[in-house]
Protein backbone atom coordinates (compact mmCIF):
# COMPACT_ATOMS: atom_id res chain seq x y z
CA UNK A 1 0.00 0.00 0.00
CA UNK A 2 2.88 2.75 0.99
CA UNK A 3 5.12 1.21 -2.14
CA UNK A 4 1.40 2.28 -4.37
CA UNK A 5 1.02 5.43 -3.23
CA UNK A 6 4.82 6.92 -2.85
CA UNK A 7 4.81 5.42 -6.65
CA UNK A 8 1.67 7.54 -7.57
CA UNK A 9 2.21 10.86 -5.49
CA UNK A 10 6.12 10.71 -7.40
CA UNK A 11 4.92 10.00 -10.56
CA UNK A 12 2.27 13.28 -10.37
CA UNK A 13 5.77 15.23 -8.21
CA UNK A 14 7.08 16.69 -11.41
CA UNK A 15 3.89 17.87 -13.16
CA UNK A 16 2.40 19.18 -10.45
CA UNK A 17 -0.96 17.18 -11.08
CA UNK A 18 -3.04 15.77 -8.35
CA UNK A 19 -3.12 11.79 -8.03
CA UNK A 20 -5.50 9.73 -8.86
CA UNK A 21 -6.87 6.42 -6.34
CA UNK A 22 -8.93 3.78 -7.31
CA UNK A 23 -9.59 0.70 -5.25
CA UNK A 24 -11.01 -1.33 -8.12
CA UNK A 25 -12.92 -1.27 -11.21
CA UNK A 26 -14.84 -3.32 -13.91
CA UNK A 27 -12.14 -5.71 -14.49
CA UNK A 28 -10.49 -6.91 -11.27
CA UNK A 29 -12.12 -8.78 -8.25
CA UNK A 30 -14.15 -6.71 -6.37
CA UNK A 31 -12.21 -5.56 -2.85
CA UNK A 32 -14.68 -7.37 -0.67
CA UNK A 33 -13.51 -10.94 -2.14
CA UNK A 34 -10.52 -9.84 -3.12
CA UNK A 35 -8.97 -8.64 0.41
CA UNK A 36 -10.97 -12.05 2.23
CA UNK A 37 -7.94 -13.89 0.29
CA UNK A 38 -4.75 -14.62 1.37
CA UNK A 39 -3.49 -13.17 -1.47
CA UNK A 40 -4.83 -9.82 -1.64
CA UNK A 41 -3.28 -9.08 -5.01
CA UNK A 42 -4.71 -8.84 -8.18
CA UNK A 43 -4.22 -11.50 -11.05
CA UNK A 44 -6.18 -13.51 -13.17
CA UNK A 45 -4.14 -16.32 -11.60
CA UNK A 46 -5.60 -15.59 -8.00
CA UNK A 47 -9.25 -16.02 -9.54
CA UNK A 48 -9.62 -19.64 -10.34
CA UNK A 49 -12.48 -21.09 -9.18
CA UNK A 50 -12.38 -22.51 -5.62
CA UNK A 51 -9.91 -19.87 -4.07
CA UNK A 52 -10.49 -20.18 -0.30
CA UNK A 53 -11.99 -16.32 1.05
CA UNK A 54 -12.92 -15.24 4.42
CA UNK A 55 -16.16 -12.61 3.04
CA UNK A 56 -16.35 -11.31 6.66
CA UNK A 57 -12.49 -10.14 6.66
CA UNK A 58 -12.57 -9.12 3.00
CA UNK A 59 -15.90 -6.39 4.09
CA UNK A 60 -13.88 -5.47 7.10
CA UNK A 61 -10.41 -4.76 5.04
CA UNK A 62 -12.57 -3.29 2.05
CA UNK A 63 -13.68 -0.39 4.82
CA UNK A 64 -10.15 -0.14 6.02
CA UNK A 65 -8.90 0.81 2.21
CA UNK A 66 -12.01 2.62 1.51
CA UNK A 67 -11.39 5.85 4.33
CA UNK A 68 -7.32 5.47 3.19
CA UNK A 69 -8.20 5.75 0.31
CA UNK A 70 -10.82 8.98 0.69
CA UNK A 71 -7.83 10.61 3.20
CA UNK A 72 -5.22 10.71 -0.02
CA UNK A 73 -4.60 13.49 -1.51
CA UNK A 74 -6.03 13.96 -5.19
CA UNK A 75 -9.14 12.51 -6.34
CA UNK A 76 -11.27 9.21 -5.35
CA UNK A 77 -12.63 7.04 -7.50
CA UNK A 78 -15.86 4.56 -6.69
CA UNK A 79 -16.65 1.53 -9.45
CA UNK A 80 -20.43 0.99 -8.96
CA UNK A 81 -21.22 -1.07 -6.10
CA UNK A 82 -18.20 -0.77 -4.46
CA UNK A 83 -20.03 1.42 -1.92
CA UNK A 84 -22.38 -1.41 -1.02
CA UNK A 85 -19.50 -3.47 -0.14
CA UNK A 86 -20.63 -5.96 -2.86
CA UNK A 87 -18.50 -9.09 -3.36
CA UNK A 88 -17.49 -10.94 -6.61
CA UNK A 89 -20.20 -13.17 -7.98
CA UNK A 90 -18.52 -16.27 -8.48
CA UNK A 91 -21.19 -19.23 -9.20
CA UNK A 92 -22.35 -17.79 -12.63
CA UNK A 93 -23.89 -20.39 -14.39
CA UNK A 94 -21.68 -21.31 -17.86
CA UNK A 95 -24.12 -20.77 -19.66
CA UNK A 96 -24.73 -17.61 -18.66
CA UNK A 97 -21.40 -16.04 -19.09
CA UNK A 98 -20.46 -12.92 -21.01
CA UNK A 99 -16.77 -12.21 -20.93
CA UNK A 100 -15.42 -13.38 -23.82
CA UNK A 101 -11.59 -13.99 -21.62
CA UNK A 102 -13.77 -16.86 -20.35
CA UNK A 103 -15.09 -18.34 -23.79
CA UNK A 104 -11.05 -17.96 -24.89
CA UNK A 105 -9.48 -19.89 -22.13
CA UNK A 106 -12.10 -22.63 -22.30
CA UNK A 107 -13.72 -21.81 -18.66
CA UNK A 108 -10.44 -21.86 -16.88
CA UNK A 109 -10.12 -18.45 -16.53
CA UNK A 110 -13.44 -16.73 -14.69
CA UNK A 111 -13.57 -13.81 -16.48
CA UNK A 112 -14.23 -10.38 -15.22
CA UNK A 113 -18.53 -11.08 -15.16
CA UNK A 114 -18.34 -11.51 -11.26
CA UNK A 115 -17.82 -7.82 -10.49
CA UNK A 116 -20.24 -6.61 -13.76
CA UNK A 117 -23.60 -7.98 -11.93
CA UNK A 118 -26.21 -5.29 -12.11
CA UNK A 119 -26.72 -2.84 -8.86
CA UNK A 120 -29.41 -3.92 -6.63
CA UNK A 121 -31.34 -1.01 -5.44
CA UNK A 122 -34.39 -2.22 -3.46
CA UNK A 123 -36.79 -5.22 -3.03
CA UNK A 124 -36.14 -8.39 -1.46
CA UNK A 125 -35.93 -10.19 -4.74
CA UNK A 126 -34.08 -10.40 -7.88
CA UNK A 127 -33.38 -7.69 -10.11
CA UNK A 128 -33.92 -5.24 -6.82
CA UNK A 129 -35.31 -2.63 -8.35
CA UNK A 130 -32.88 -2.86 -11.24
CA UNK A 131 -35.23 -3.44 -13.58
CA UNK A 132 -39.26 -3.10 -13.80
CA UNK A 133 -41.15 -6.32 -12.97
CA UNK A 134 -42.07 -8.33 -16.10
CA UNK A 135 -38.58 -6.68 -17.93
CA UNK A 136 -36.16 -8.74 -19.85
CA UNK A 137 -33.31 -10.26 -17.91
CA UNK A 138 -30.46 -8.79 -16.95
CA UNK A 139 -27.26 -9.56 -18.93
CA UNK A 140 -26.66 -10.94 -15.61
CA UNK A 141 -28.43 -12.33 -13.11
CA UNK A 142 -27.77 -11.00 -9.55
CA UNK A 143 -27.83 -13.57 -6.32
CA UNK A 144 -30.74 -14.34 -4.89
CA UNK A 145 -29.21 -13.27 -1.27
CA UNK A 146 -28.49 -9.54 -2.21
CA UNK A 147 -31.84 -7.92 -0.33
CA UNK A 148 -29.29 -7.27 2.19
CA UNK A 149 -27.27 -5.03 0.03
CA UNK A 150 -29.58 -3.43 -1.60
CA UNK A 151 -29.33 0.69 -1.18
CA UNK A 152 -32.41 0.93 -0.06
CA UNK A 153 -31.45 -1.80 3.33
CA UNK A 154 -28.08 -0.11 3.72
CA UNK A 155 -29.31 3.40 3.67
CA UNK A 156 -31.21 1.82 6.81
CA UNK A 157 -28.23 0.43 8.14
CA UNK A 158 -26.14 2.87 10.20
CA UNK A 159 -23.19 0.22 10.22
CA UNK A 160 -23.48 -0.92 6.27
CA UNK A 161 -21.09 -0.21 3.43
CA UNK A 162 -22.61 2.70 2.28
CA UNK A 163 -23.51 4.72 5.51
CA UNK A 164 -19.29 4.52 5.80
CA UNK A 165 -18.71 5.44 2.31
CA UNK A 166 -21.52 8.39 2.82
CA UNK A 167 -19.64 9.50 6.19
CA UNK A 168 -16.50 9.49 4.85
CA UNK A 169 -17.23 11.16 1.54
CA UNK A 170 -19.19 14.02 3.25
CA UNK A 171 -16.02 14.68 6.11
CA UNK A 172 -13.67 14.54 3.59
CA UNK A 173 -15.93 17.11 1.59
CA UNK A 174 -15.00 19.33 4.16
CA UNK A 175 -11.36 19.14 4.01
CA UNK A 176 -10.14 18.54 7.59
CA UNK A 177 -6.55 18.50 6.65
CA UNK A 178 -6.48 21.97 4.96
CA UNK A 179 -3.94 22.72 2.74
CA UNK A 180 -1.25 21.42 4.40
CA UNK A 181 1.77 18.69 2.60
CA UNK A 182 1.48 14.88 2.82
CA UNK A 183 4.04 13.33 5.34
CA UNK A 184 4.39 9.98 6.64
CA UNK A 185 4.55 9.66 10.07
CA UNK A 186 6.94 7.03 12.00
CA UNK A 187 4.81 3.60 12.88
CA UNK A 188 5.62 0.22 13.16
CA UNK A 189 5.55 -2.63 10.25
CA UNK A 190 2.07 -3.14 10.78
CA UNK A 191 0.96 -0.15 11.15
CA UNK A 192 0.73 3.05 7.85
CA UNK A 193 0.26 6.26 9.61
CA UNK A 194 0.49 9.72 7.66
CA UNK A 195 -0.44 13.04 8.43
CA UNK A 196 -1.96 15.99 6.19
CA UNK A 197 -0.81 19.48 7.60
CA UNK A 198 -0.21 19.84 11.36
CA UNK A 199 -3.92 18.97 12.84
CA UNK A 200 -5.06 15.27 10.62
CA UNK A 201 -3.35 12.44 10.34
CA UNK A 202 -4.68 8.93 8.84
CA UNK A 203 -3.86 5.63 10.63
CA UNK A 204 -4.26 2.34 9.29
CA UNK A 205 -3.29 -1.07 11.39
CA UNK A 206 -2.17 -4.00 8.97
CA UNK A 207 -1.68 -6.26 12.13
CA UNK A 208 -3.19 -8.46 14.51
CA UNK A 209 -2.71 -6.49 17.56
CA UNK A 210 -4.62 -3.66 18.46
CA UNK A 211 -2.78 0.14 18.24
CA UNK A 212 -3.21 2.59 21.30
CA UNK A 213 -4.99 5.74 19.85
CA UNK A 214 -2.80 8.61 20.42
CA UNK A 215 -3.20 10.84 23.78
CA UNK A 216 -4.91 13.80 23.24
CA UNK A 217 -6.32 12.60 19.45
CA UNK A 218 -9.74 13.51 18.11
CA UNK A 219 -11.52 10.77 16.49
CA UNK A 220 -13.22 12.00 12.98
CA UNK A 221 -14.07 8.16 11.99
CA UNK A 222 -13.30 4.70 12.04
CA UNK A 223 -13.69 1.92 9.57
CA UNK A 224 -14.36 -0.01 12.23
CA UNK A 225 -15.60 0.13 16.18
CA UNK A 226 -12.39 1.38 18.26
CA UNK A 227 -11.74 -1.28 21.28
CA UNK A 228 -11.34 1.60 24.04
CA UNK A 229 -8.65 3.37 23.18
CA UNK A 230 -7.07 1.42 20.62
CA UNK A 231 -7.49 0.82 16.64
CA UNK A 232 -8.35 -3.08 15.82
CA UNK A 233 -6.91 -4.95 12.93
CA UNK A 234 -7.86 -4.25 9.81
CA UNK A 235 -9.15 -0.92 10.57
CA UNK A 236 -8.59 2.46 9.83
CA UNK A 237 -9.10 5.54 11.56
CA UNK A 238 -8.58 9.63 10.88
CA UNK A 239 -7.81 11.56 13.83
CA UNK A 240 -7.45 15.50 14.64
CA UNK A 241 -4.61 16.50 16.57
CA UNK A 242 -3.21 13.25 15.68
CA UNK A 243 0.22 13.16 17.17
CA UNK A 244 1.07 16.19 18.88
CA UNK A 245 3.97 18.08 17.81
CA UNK A 246 6.15 15.00 17.94
CA UNK A 247 8.65 14.04 15.10
CA UNK A 248 7.25 13.22 11.35
CA UNK A 249 9.48 11.59 8.87
CA UNK A 250 9.61 8.33 6.57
Amino acid sequence: MRASIDGALAAHAPVDAPATWVLSNHDVTRPVTRYGRADSSFAFESKRAGTPTDLERGARRARAAALLAMALPGSMYIYQGEELGLPEVEDIPFERRQDPMWHRSGGVDPGRDGCRIPIPWSGDEPPYGFSVDGAARPWLDQPDDWARLTVAAESEDPGSMLALYRAGLRVRRQAPWGTGAFTWLPSGDDVLAFARGDSFACLVNFGPEAVPLPSGAEVLISSNDLEGGAVPHDTTVWLLNPLGQGERGR
